[in-house]
């Protein structure tokens, strides 16, 4: 096991921006950099043994300020979206950015964590190597309450997998609901459209959404539905059907209810890529799982090693609470309290089949 520093580049006041390696016995390599604690590369061995980066990004730090799509950001304090951009805890309303629809708040935009350096450290410990980013969120930071402590630890092991930690503290009851808004092609990153990759979710339920992709509040069966990945299906199978959460999406881009959600981590997801025989599989000890197949990712701009990118070029596994839950009073909750801590993991491993 392995941790690399290295300077990626420099803001315009001249701070460094660094990038951090990840490197396994198996040569399995990860980066990351603390500008918005981002990830920016996960290189994993096809069916031939080549090395391919399977996961959509950019790598110059100017385009690493804009990064169209979130591609690899850890989204917090809250992820996807919250509607009308308001939220009440203990009486109190909270008025967010309308970022979204011009109505909605998403990702808790628009001063978006991937702007800020965070704090890193890194060592080799346990079963892996890992590095740790961490901020402070001041009380009013995005519009939520109280001053928050953050951080995201990413542990890349021997079994080729990428533990993804995300803990919160904050001294005023608040929200903390956060993921990893990265894109995955199994092909690799510069290999185009990925919708014949074949997804599995362990979900027998999602929540269905209005044309703004806001949750109604139902839960309901994906039996019968294009919304069915019980059963591994390429995922240009049913993307194109009409159906009316597709239609208002553009494809998937939906909450999946994790079956089996006891607050464990477990199985949750599978894709795999005929072309490279390489498979991932999701765990997670979350309810929720955000399927994103990148229906609106410009290609008006170049990514990592002159990669350019565009709708359906990957997709998405965001593991979280499910989205608009601070409105719906019987789902899961994102508030959490004073004294409690905020504390969740997510593992993507990778395999050849």
């Amino acid at each position: 096991m392995a941790v690399k520093e290295s300077i990626l580049g420099k803001l315009q006041d001249g701070t460094e921006v660094k990038r951090y390696t990840l490197t396994n016995g198996n040569g399995t390599e990860a980066s990351f950099t603390n500008l918005g604690g981002i990830w920016l590369t996960m290189l994993v061995k096809d069916k031939e043994g080549k090395k391919r980066d399977v996961v959509l990004g950019v790598d110059s730090v100017d385009m690493l300020l804009k990064n169209p799509g979130h591609m690899g950001e850890p989204v917090g304090r809250n992820a996807n979206r919250i509607g009308k951009a308001s939220f009440e805890i203990n009486g109190k309303t909270y008025e967010l950015s309308k970022n979204d629809k011009e109505k909605n708040s998403l990702h808790s935009g628009p001063d978006y964590w991937r702007t800020r350096i965070w704090d890193a450290e890194y060592d080799n410990a346990g079963l892996g190597s890992y590095v740790m980013f961490s901020i402070n969120s001041p009380d009013g930071d995005q519009g939520f309450p109280g001053n928050a402590e953050v951080s995201v630890t990413y542990t890349l092991t021997e079994d080729d997998s990428l533990e993804i930690r995300y803990t919160g503290t904050a001294d005023q009851d608040t929200v903390f609901n956060m993921t990893n808004h990265a894109y995955f092609n199994l092909a690799g990153h510069d290999s185009g459209d990925a919708t014949d990759q074949i997804v599995w979710i362990n979900a027998s339920r999602y929540t269905p959404a209005d044309s703004e992709s806001i949750p109604y509040g139902s839960i309901d069966s994906v039996q019968g539905t294009p919304m069915d990945f019980t059963s591994p299906k390429p995922i240009k199978r049913d993307i194109n059907t009409n159906f009316d959460q597709l239609n208002f999406a553009g494809g998937f881009d939906h909450n999946w209810v994790l079956d089996d959600y006891d607050g464990d981590v477990r199985l949750v997801a599978t894709s795999y890529s005929e072309k490279s025989g390489i498979k991932m599989s999701v765990y997670t000890d979350l309810p929720g799982m955000q399927f994103y197949t990148a229906n609106f990712l410009a290609s008006d701009f170049e990514g990592k090693n002159g990669a350019h990118f565009g709708p359906r070029h990957g997709y998405c596994f965001e593991t979280q609470l499910y989205p608009d839950c601070l409105h719906k009073a019987d789902w899961p909750s994102s508030i959490v309290k004073v004294g409690e801590e905020y504390d969740t993991t997510t593992i993507y491993k990778w395999e050849v089949k």
